[in-house]
């Protein structure tokens, strides 16, 4: 569904809609999100912070809701109930262009990034450049800032390619991922949300990934990882959220839990606060 982004409101840094948001530097917030998809409540009043220059992880079994949250978050789906808070101000996100237009970048898990154009075109897919005087009302694109722009930021992210002229098919998956979160983190002005990042990637192109995502937060972005795999959640991680059957049950500290721990609220074998 396409929006004309001229129609939605600014945020502003000191709006106080959200009352939990003026806490820790909050960048998103959800506030009880029910989503029910005919008679199946899927997201049962969810309510989770995303603070900047932090990496919230939520974790769960098939089915507990996480990428329904994740898709409220990004505007692909509509909550039924609850708010969503941008930068302290509620906000109600109707599409994906319209999370965009409002600093809220998604790294899907099929990536997103067209096979035949180059790493550049992809990082500027959809918010191309025009060319400065006559080439621009013809129609034609500034190749060259784009190309340098988009250089210098997967460089600064650690995303180490023979040519930024290549295209996204010649690259290996963790290069892709790299090139997917680098497009994020340079247009995202308050968080970024990751839908398994490293699946089915090797050790060494995970470790490309984990570079990518610490600089997402580091450079006081929110971010949101949706991971099944445990000890990457361990390693990579400030927090945990953990649902079942809809609820967020549990925030914990990486540093103070174990796998078996996470596994067992999961189960309900073990309670914590959330």
């Amino acid at each position: 569904m396409q929006n004309d982004h001229t129609e939605l409101p600014s945020l502003s840094p000191a709006d106080d809609t959200c009352s939990l948001a003026q806490q820790r530097q909050t960048a998103l917030e959800a506030i009880n999100i029910v989503k029910n998809f005919g008679s199946l409540s899927v997201l049962r009043g969810v309510s989770i912070s995303l603070f900047r220059g932090e990496i919230t992880a939520v974790v769960g079994d098939n089915g507990a809701g996480k990428s329904t949250f994740m898709k409220v978050l990004c505007g692909e789906h509509i909550p039924d109930q609850g708010q969503l808070c941008i930068n302290g101000k509620e906000v109600r996100l109707r599409s994906t262009q319209d999370a965009q237009h409002y600093g809220i970048e998604t790294v899907y898990q099929d990536l997103a990034l067209a096979p035949d154009l180059s790493v550049a075109e992809n990082v500027f897919l959809g918010r191309e450049l025009k060319a400065p005087g006559w080439r621009g009302t013809l129609g034609m694109l500034d190749r060259k800032t784009m190309l340098d722009s988009t250089t210098d930021t997967l460089s600064e992210l650690g995303v180490k390619l023979k040519t930024y002229r290549a295209t996204a098919q010649s690259l290996s998956g963790g290069q892709r991922q790299g090139v997917a979160i680098a497009r994020a983190i340079k247009w995202a002005r308050h968080a970024i949300l990751l839908d398994e990042p490293t699946a089915a990637l090797g050790s060494r192109q995970r470790d490309m990934v984990y570079l990518a995502i610490r600089a997402a937060a580091g450079r006081n972005l929110a971010v949101l990882l949706i991971s099944h795999d445990l000890p990457q959640v361990l390693e990579i991680a400030d927090r945990i959220v953990v649902m079942r059957q809809g609820v967020a049950i549990a925030n914990l500290t990486p540093s103070q839990v174990t796998v078996r721990d996470i596994v067992d609220v999961m189960l309900g074998a073990k309670e914590a606060v959330i």
